[in-house]
Order: C-alpha cells, then structure tokens, then sequence
C-alpha cells in the first residue's frame, strides 16, 4: 500500500525562514507531475515584519501557492499584481522563463500576520516546457467542494472525485485538500496512476495500520485501494497524477527535461536577461554557490 514514506526536512531559506522539505527526495524525484513541495510556517510576524522573497527566476514549470493562513502579495514581470489568501490558488507558469517575488504588502506587514502553507512545483511535459509565461488567480470560492462525514474536500487543481478545478492544467493531475475533523475516513482516489497524502496537521491512521503526522508525505502505490481516517482534526493534502513523460532535471529555481537548457537559465540569470518585473526591479536573488549541473 505505502511505497515510501517522507519525513519533511527543516531547511532555513534566509532570515528564520523554516520550511519543511519534501519534495525531491532521494528516491522520489516526482509524484505524477510533482517535483517540488515545500510546507512553510505556521510563522508569526510582528506588525512591521514581513514575508520577503526577492524577484527570482523559473524556467519549464508551473508553480502553485496555497495558503492555509496570511496573505502573500505576488508580482511578476508580466505585470501580475495579486495577493493570495487561504483557499485561493495562484498558478503561475514559468514556460520559457518568468521572473517574480512574493513579498508582504505594506498594510499586512504594518498589522502583522500568521502564515503557513504549501508552495509546489509542477513540470510541464515536454511539448509545453517553452510555452510563453502565464499567471491566473483563482479565488478560493471557484474552487469545487465536496462534503463529506466530518471533512471538507476542495479540488484545488485537476480532477477527483467527479470534480474538476478550473485551474488550467496541461497534465494529468491530482491535488486535493481536506480538512478533517477527528474521526473522518477519506478514501484516496484511484483515478490517478501516482498518488501521495501529506499531512500538514494532525494524526492520521490508513488502513492496515500505517500512521503518519505532520509534515510527513506517504507516497502510495499506483492503483491500491486505500483509506485513511482523521485520528485527531487534520489538515491533509492529496496529490499525484499521471507519471511525467521522462525525468527531470531540477537546479535551484529551474526544471527542465534537458540539463543544457538549466544551463542557458543560468547564464541568463547571470546576464541579467530575464525579464524585470514593473515595481519591484531594485533587487533579485543572486544565483546560489551550488555545483552547477552538467550538460
């Protein structure tokens, strides 16, 4: 039923910035088109603190942004303007390259706020890695519910259940957040040839035994009926899809099926050709001292 199972990493991002890495993994590079996971927060600010991610770079990819709590303002160098809050989804694709930053707006910072929540990336296939860009936003109230026994199921990206998001998605795909109460069973959809379950919050027991807490993924195997029920209230994600048409390559901000291509995103970056983003174009994050990939 489990074929592996993640313990989230603590990694420090700048500044006391904690997430919770699981997404790659050794092992596990994807789950259906999922390539990145990162839980971050619960973090309190202080009125006149602020969530801080400086324009950044992304290439052959879609990011997705999902809060359980606060607010973060995103903008981009298409012109994108938004603030995101909880249940809404912000879906950006990268394409052939984008540039943006997630900061906090200037009223939020001056109250203050709480935040957690998920920040994924997904890779393109191949025939859409060097599309041109694109941002949406999509406000928590378009997105499909289903209700069920003590939990609240919302289909945040493509299908389950008979529902399906009205994110635009170029691969199957599967992502889906419950809510439950303590003593809910939720049965994981079988639509989908790879599914994982991430508990955010709480407690959770499957069937057979398998028990699992927060910020831990179970990634399941392909077509196995499997159940799981709240053991105490949890915040649980469900997520997979089709398997990726081919590995990936992943280097800091980028994601291709080819390494020359992370290459050439590298050398952009260097040389300041991507493109800037109108109101927030007097910093950026430099490149990271890694190993470079190998063409």
């Amino acid at each position: 039923m489990i074929l592996r199972r993640i313990e989230g990493r603590r990694r420090d991002l700048g500044g006391g910035f904690v997430v919770r890495r699981v997404l790659p993994v050794a092992g596990q590079r994807m789950v259906g088109p999922f390539i990145f996971w990162d839980h971050f927060g619960p973090v309190d600010y202080a009125p006149g603190e602020r969530f801080d991610v400086r324009p950044h770079p992304h290439i052959n990819l879609a990011t997705v942004t999902y809060l359980f709590e606060g607010e973060i303002f995103h903008r981009d160098c298409l012109g994108s303007a938004q603030a995101i809050r909880p249940g809404a989804v912000n879906w950006m694709t990268a394409g052939r390259g984008i540039t943006h930053s997630e900061r906090t707006s200037p009223e939020v910072q001056a109250a203050g706020q709480r935040m957690e929540g998920i920040q994924a990336w997904v890779a393109l296939p191949k025939t859409h890695e060097e599309v041109e860009p694109s941002f949406v936003h999509h406000p928590a109230d378009t997105l499909p519910v289903i209700e069920r026994d003590g939990a609240r199921l919302t289909v945040i990206a493509g299908t389950a259940y008979g529902k399906q998001s009205p994110v635009g998605v170029v691969w199957p795909t599967f992502y889906v957040d419950v809510d439950a109460k303590a003593g809910a069973t939720i049965d994981v959809s079988t639509e989908h040839e790879e599914r994982a379950i991430y508990v955010a919050s709480g407690r959770i027991a499957l069937t057979g035994g398998e028990v699992a807490e927060e910020a831990t993924m179970l990634v399941l195997e392909p077509g196995a009926t499997v159940e799981w029920t709240a053991e105490t209230d949890a915040r649980v994600l469900m997520l997979g899809g089709k398997a990726m048409d081919g590995p990936r390559e992943i280097w800091w901000n980028f994601v291709s099926s080819r390494p020359g291509r992370i290459n050439q995103a590298i050398e952009d970056w260097e040389a300041d050709r991507f493109a800037h983003i109108p109101g927030d174009d007097d910093e950026r994050i430099p490149l990271p001292n890694d190993p470079r990939p190998k063409t």
